[in-house]
Order: C-alpha cells, then sequence, then structure tokens
C-alpha cells in the first residue's frame, strides 16, 4: 500500500512510498483510514520547524472503519466507524500530566504523524484507547476532523467563560480559526473576524458559519471598526489563530480594560509585545494547546448533538497520490480544510 512518509530529516524530505501491510497484534485495532485532514504540523514537518522522527509515515487527523481487531479487544469491533485520538501514541503513562488527562505535557510523549506512523496511509494500527466511536448520523468527512475541533472546543469552552452577547475578535481564518468562529456563534457571540487578502475564501467561510463582521486587513482598519463596533470600549475576548507577530499585538490593542486574550497559534519564534498592554490593561491571558482527556469527550458530544456545521470549513477532498497539490493548496491558503483518502 502507498503511504506518505517523512522519509529523513531536513527541508521537504516526504516522498509517497510502498510499503506492507501493517499486522495487526492482539492487544491492537486495524483501521482502515477514509479521511486524513492536512494540519498545519503536516507543513511544518514538511519544512522541518516541527519536531518529527523519520522515518515517519505522517497525517493525524484521521477517520476511518475498523477492519480487524487483535483477540485482546473487547470494546471496539471490526465495522465500527471510528475517530482516533492520535497525540496520545506514546506517553509514559505515569506522570503528572498522563495521569490527569494532560497528555500534551509529557515529556516522553510522541504523537501520529510525527514521532510514529501516522494515517496519510490505508491502514493504521493504534491502541483500543485512543478510539471513539462515531454517532450513526456523523459523516467520515466530519470526523475526521475531531482533533482540530478538540483545538478549539479547548480554546473556546475550557480555558474562560465567554457569553452570550460578548464581542470577540479572533484573528487568523484558518480551519482551527473557523472551529472556534462556530463554537463562538453557537455560544450567541458578536464575533468579528480578521484576516489578510491572502484569506479571502476563509473570510467569506467564516461570513457563512456565522461571523457577524469580516475584516481584510489590507485593506480595511481594524482599529477603527472595533471602535465604532464596541463603543470605544474594545473586544470582551480575542481569540488568535494565526500566530502571527501583528495579529498577537492587534489582539492585545482591540481589548477592553479586564478583557482576556485566548492564544491558539503558533508563533514559532520569538516576537516582541508591549507587555505593559497586559498590565495596564490587566488582561488575562490563556495559552491553549490542543486538548485534554475530557475535552474529546466533549468532541464527541458536540458531534453527537450536531452543535456546529463543520462541512462548511471542508473544501477539497484528494486523493492521497495528490499530496502535493494538497499541500500547496494549504501553504497558499486556497481552502479551507483539505482532505486526503487513500487512492
Amino acid at each position: 500500500m502507498k503511504a506518505l512518509v517523512k522519509v529523513q530529516a531536513g527541508v521537504g524530505n516526504v516522498s509517497l512510498v510502498d510499503i506492507n501491510d501493517p499486522a495487526c497484534p492482539a492487544d491492537k485495532v486495524k483501521v482502515e483510514v477514509k479521511y486524513t485532514g492536512i494540519c498545519g504540523t503536516d507543513l511544518h514537518i514538511y519544512h522541518e520547524t516541527f519536531k518529527n522522527y523519520p522515518p515517519v509515515i505522517m497525517g493525524h487527523e484521521f477517520s476511518g472503519i475498523v477492519s480487524e481487531v487483535g483477540s485482546n479487544i473487547t470494546k471496539v469491533k471490526v465495522g465500527d466507524r471510528v475517530t482516533v485520538l492520535g497525540s496520545t501514541a506514546l506517553t509514559c503513562g505515569d506522570c503528572h500530566y498522563c495521569k490527569t488527562g494532560h497528555y500534551m505535557f509529557c515529556s516522553n510523549r510522541r504523537g501520529m504523524g510525527h514521532g510514529v506512523d501516522g494515517s496519510f496511509t490505508k491502514y493504521a494500527v493504534v491502541r483500543e484507547d485512543m478510539i471513539y466511536k462515531l454517532p450513526d448520523h456523523v459523516s467520515l468527512e466530519e470526523a475526521a476532523m475531531s482533533e482540530p475541533l478538540a483545538c478549539a472546543v479547548q480554546a473556546i469552552e475550557e480555558l474562560t467563560t465567554i457569553h452570550v452577547g460578548d464581542t470577540v475578535l479572533l484573528s487568523g481564518p484558518g480551519p482551527i480559526g473557523l472551529i472556534c468562529l462556530s463554537l463562538l456563534a453557537v455560544k450567541g457571540c458578536k464575533v468579528i473576524v480578521a484576516g489578510t487578502s491572502s484569506d479571502s475564501l476563509r473570510l467569506k467561510i467564516a461570513k457563512e458559519l456565522g461571523a457577524d463582521i469580516v475584516v481584510n486587513i489590507d485593506e480595511q482598519n481594524l482599529d477603527t471598526i472595533i471602535q465604532q463596533e464596541t463603543k470605544g470600549l474594545g473586544v470582551d475576548v480575542t481569540v488568535e489563530c494565526a500566530g502571527a507577530g501583528p495579529s498577537i499585538k492587534s489582539c492585545l490593542k482591540a481589548l477592553k480594560k479586564l478583557g482576556r486574550h485566548i492564544q491558539v497559534g503558533i508563533a514559532g519564534k520569538e516576537i516582541t509585545l508591549d507587555f505593559d498592554l497586559i498590565l495596564y490593561k490587566q488582561i488575562k491571558v490563556y495559552g491553549s494547546l490542543a486538548h485534554s482527556m475530557k475535552t474529546w469527550d466533549r468532541v464527541i458530544q458536540i458531534l453527537e448533538q450536531k452543535k456546529v456545521n463543520l462541512t462548511p470549513i471542508i473544501t477539497h477532498k484528494l486523493p492521497l497520490s495528490e499530496w502535493e497539490d494538497a499541500f500547496q493548496l494549504c501553504e497558499h491558503k486556497q481552502c479551507g480544510k483539505v482532505l486526503l483518502s487513500h487512492d
């Protein structure tokens, strides 16, 4: 079968290669992968700006159907439609963070797609506890969005309380930003979404998903719009999903005194900030790194209850053989979420 592999360290070094069909040990579950989303992490792995352990099959946001179960498996059966918590592929299981469900902070953690083999292939073999069964009405395309949905759920639902009627500035309308927007719209917030000219397609999707105002900062003055929409007070909450220095600065500037800033985007480098803004405005700053175990329980509830509509965010479905075109779509922001499927 074919697999998209980071074959060795360095920029690029990603190839579609032939590999053997994996065996299914007694304590594992074999999943036929139906859809895998391209994540920003995959692009970082390609550019060698995210730690990885080649040779490794890339991909970690996926859904599929159980095709085989080991003899020790009791809770999953062949034919089950599932999504997988790939971030827990390798953890120590014994540290403070593992025991409290905050596996992302385990010093020994390696996730699927960068630390162990992932889902840009036909079959993935995983532990039973990594699997979440899907409600019957949830499509496999939507289910492939479970991991980015989990990132958004932690940021919007678990770090602080965001109220009906709050005005929120969301900067960076990438896939996770758009999912954050969907959650904010469900909560009844007034949401201003800011992006650049390269985000034009994503800003259109934001409007479809319920953004009250979309702002192209290359053509419009964000500060003026914030002042007009908040009567000079500033927004209650900012959600930064771009991971860009100017975006982070704009968010802190847009906040009212006693406002709250949620940092979702990864800058990937040091940035210079006027830290006194946090002091003089008495801003509360929250960092949101991925998700925790309790987040995933909520994700399945959200999917089951159809509380958010993820379908408009999925703009492209391509075969794995067209991975280079798919990566380019993501690099140039000419898409929402791109899903790859095995040929």
